[in-house]
């Protein structure tokens, strides 16, 4: 069954006639998609071992309840508004005046539209709580966690993220399964790899530019999924709401941070805030209403837990995505022994989602069981690098270095010699116009 948005948000993301208001306006509406709290056991069943993080006081009550649920209608006001103007202008030219101005510096042409100077103006002004100190610090602790920390990411972030059958739904219905794996991770990787590279947040660095992109691409699918007549929104709400990208953002923040903690990477409680920190900044970049965004790692807790509880649980797109993604390692560009690595990385990954979700978590992605022996036999070097980095300032520098130059290089095996193109939105703005 599918039923098209209420009138009122279709109008925020449709072509909407000359002279209308182009100010998105998001109503209360009186009921949440039916998938919010769709199945309360199995949800409580997914998010267990994130009760233990949690704490005692992590249950939401029924206020913060009902707010989670009308999340679930709301999109991104100033990317959703500069939408509406670009469907009116057509979008393959908008798309070429957005990708103009969007290389350009803080300060843009007095002729410049009014719908892109306020998009670039307003998601380029950072908020007064934004420190630049200690996003270049988060960003590092995350450069020396190095492959492994790419890797949990990848498997506590993604792989266990899709048990959350709601954050599947826009992916599946845009093609994500014809993309293929391989592709979808290697622009994440180059995308995270842009925010957190020195001076990718500075004014209008390659971090800043490629997120500019990303949020308007999701306003685009949100767009292009509220005419889809399967798009059923009685069931999941609006495409890429606030609600799902809260939880995407806590998945690079808090996700990682337990990941990497839980698999033996000591990080102090500064090291924690500071990664936290990058990705409110991060957060509020891409779009997350300012009051979903957390300032300290275990209010992220808190509120991931509450999110994931409402969300529903896995389905046969949690299986269809989780099955592509495990044999993604298989489609690698490595320089050598390209089976046997395939193969070998295929089986470590699978140890980690094993780690991560368990017996449960693995039936319910359609992966088959195994034994989390990666993460038991690397721990303990991973814990005693991580303790030397607290107590050595050179070994900490260090480990930074040699960190990042292994996520550059994973890069380089999943893009191979292809030029690293992700989120460049041509040929999606082109088929806009149809």
């Amino acid at each position: 069954m599918s039923c098209p948005l209420a009138p009122s948000v279709d109008a925020v993301v449709g072509g909407a006639p000359a002279g209308a208001a182009l100010d998105p306006v998001y109503p209360v509406h009186p009921l949440p998609p039916s998938r919010h709290g769709q199945s309360p056991a199995r949800s409580r069943q997914m998010v267990a071992r994130l009760r233990w993080f949690a704490g005692r006081h992590a249950e939401p009550d029924a206020g913060q309840w009902a707010q989670m649920g009308q999340a679930l209608w709301l999109g991104d006001p100033l990317a959703d508004h500069l939408m509406v103007w670009m469907r009116q202008q057509g979008m393959g030219k908008a798309w070429k005046q957005f990708e103009a101005l969007l290389a350009t510096p803080q300060a843009l042409p007095s002729d410049t539209p009014e719908p892109l100077a306020r998009y670039l103006r307003e998601a380029r002004r950072w908020p007064a709580w934004v420190e630049p100190d200690r996003l270049a610090r988060g960003a590092a602790v995350l450069h020396g966690t190095g492959l492994h920390g790419m890797m949990v990411l990848r498997d506590a972030g993604l792989m266990a993220g899709y048990q959350a059958a709601g954050l599947n739904k826009p992916l599946i219905h845009t093609g994500a399964l014809a993309k293929g794996a391989q592709r979808r991770i290697a622009e994440t990787t180059a995308w995270w790899l842009a925010c957190t590279a020195p001076g990718g947040l500075a004014d209008n660095g390659p971090g800043v530019q490629m997120t500019l992109r990303v949020r308007l691409m999701h306003a685009l699918v949100r767009h292009q999924l509220a005419h889809d007549a399967d798009w059923d929104a009685n069931t999941w709400g609006l495409a890429i709401n606030q609600h799902d990208m809260q939880a995407t953002y806590l998945g690079f923040s808090v996700v990682q941070l337990i990941a990497l903690k839980s698999t033996g990477t000591w990080l102090s409680r500064q090291d924690s805030e500071d990664v936290m920190h990058l990705w409110r900044a991060i957060g509020w970049l891409m779009g997350v209403d300012e009051a979903l965004l957390v300032s300290s790692e275990q209010e992220g807790r808190v509120a991931l837990y509450r999110n994931l509880l409402s969300q529903a649980p896995a389905d046969d797109s949690s299986v269809a995505l989780a099955r592509a993604l495990m044999d993604e390692p298989l489609q690698r560009r490595y320089a050598d022994w390209p089976k046997l690595r395939g193969w070998l990385n295929k089986h470590r990954h699978l140890s980690l989602v094993q780690w991560f979700v368990g017996a449960r978590g693995m039936r319910a992605l359609g992966l088959p069981l195994t034994l989390p022996w990666y993460p038991v036999l690397t721990a303990a070097p991973k814990a005693a690098s991580s303790v030397l980095a607290a107590l050595s300032p050179v070994w900490r520098a260090n480990r930074v270095v040699r960190g990042l130059a292994e996520q550059q290089a994973y890069l380089k095996v999943l893009m191979g010699d292809v030029p690293a193109c992700p989120h460049q939105l041509g040929r999606v703005a082109g088929q806009a116009d149809a």
